[in-house]
């Protein structure tokens, strides 16, 4: 589990657990995330205006620790004639909408004291379910009714 941070310039600023096998470190300064159909698609809107993009994974076991990565990004949507490449990366889930590509400029470890510690239990499918009871084409009618502006009313290229 990681969570992505992203803001516009003006607006609301986004923060966004992320789940299930979707991060790939493919160098020392380049990560890759595949960014599944959910409620909303602020990332996606955000970096259209602002490459800026910040990761951030907790410890929840015995260590207290905090990471974070900060660089740019950019979304890749499934259009883009790249996406086949990058897309190798990861399983192919229903519902992908984007591939995040991020240089990282800088990382910081930080203590978690505060963090609570907690026990792994299982992946929700739930997701994967919801998507796949769609089908592609009511994942394409989700992405235009519900997934073309982020919550400020700006253009997310769905």
């Amino acid at each position: 589990m990681f969570f992505v941070a992203t803001a516009a310039p003006d607006g609301r600023v986004n923060l966004s657990p992320k789940g299930q096998d979707s991060l790939r470190i493919l160098g020392p300064s380049r990560l890759l995330w595949l960014n599944l159909t959910g409620s909303g698609n602020e990332t996606a809107g955000h970096l259209l205006e602002n490459p800026r993009m910040t990761l951030m994974w907790c410890s929840f076991t015995l260590k207290p620790m905090i990471y974070r990565a900060y660089g740019t990004a950019r979304a890749v949507h499934r259009d883009a004639p790249e996406w086949a490449g990058l897309a190798v990366h990861f399983p192919d889930y229903p519902g992908a909408r984007q591939i995040f590509d991020m240089e990282v400029d800088m990382t910081q470890t930080s203590c978690g004291y505060a963090v609570p510690r907690m026990d792994f239990q299982s992946d929700r499918d739930t997701l994967t379910k919801w998507t796949e009871d769609r089908g592609p084409d009511g994942i394409r009618r989700y992405w235009t009714e519900r997934n073309a502006e982020t919550i400020d009313g700006k253009p997310t290229r769905a």
